[in-house]
C-alpha cells in the first residue's frame, strides 16, 4: 500500500536547525506535487512548504519563508525540509502529504490524497 513515512523530528533549540525526511513507498511521487505540513494542539492543519513536480517549483508560507528549504530526490522518492533558525512557534506535528495525479503545488491540506502519519518537532525557547 502507499506510504509516506516522516522522520527526523525531535527536541531543538530556538535558533537551531533539523532537517526532516519523507520516505515514499507503493508508488512514485515524482510526478506530482509534495507538501509538507504542520498542526499544533487545537490549531488548524497549516501549510508549511510545497514542491512542484514541474521544473521543481517551490512555494513557502510566510511564517517559514526564507528560514525552510523544500527539496526531494526522486531516486530514493523522499522529500525533505530543511528547517533553520528555528523558532518556538515552529513547535508542531509536521506531515509530509502528496497529490495523486497533480503536478502542481497547493496551498490547501484538501488538494493531497496521501499523508504520513507526522514527526514532531519541539523548539524550546
Amino acid at each position: 500500500q502507499v506510504q509516506l513515512v516522516e522522520s527526523g523530528g525531535g527536541l531543538v533549540q530556538a535558533g537551531g536547525s533539523l532537517t526532516l525526511s519523507c520516505a515514499a513507498s507503493g508508488r512514485s511521487f515524482s510526478n506530482v506535487a509534495m507538501a509538507w505540513f504542520r498542526q499544533a494542539p487545537g490549531q488548524e492543519r497549516q501549510f508549511v512548504a510545497a514542491h512542484s513536480s514541474a521544473g521543481g517549483a517551490t512555494y513557502y508560507g510566510d511564517s517559514v519563508k526564507g528560514r525552510f528549504h523544500i527539496s526531494r530526490d526522486n531516486a530514493k522518492n523522499t522529500l525533505y525540509l530543511q528547517m533553520d533558525t528555528l523558532k518556538p512557534e515552529d513547535t508542531a506535528v509536521y506531515y509530509c502529504a502528496a497529490r495523486s495525479t497533480n503536478i502542481w503545488y497547493s496551498t490547501r491540506s484538501n488538494d493531497y490524497n496521501y499523508w504520513g502519519q507526522g514527526t514532531r518537532v519541539t523548539v524550546s525557547s
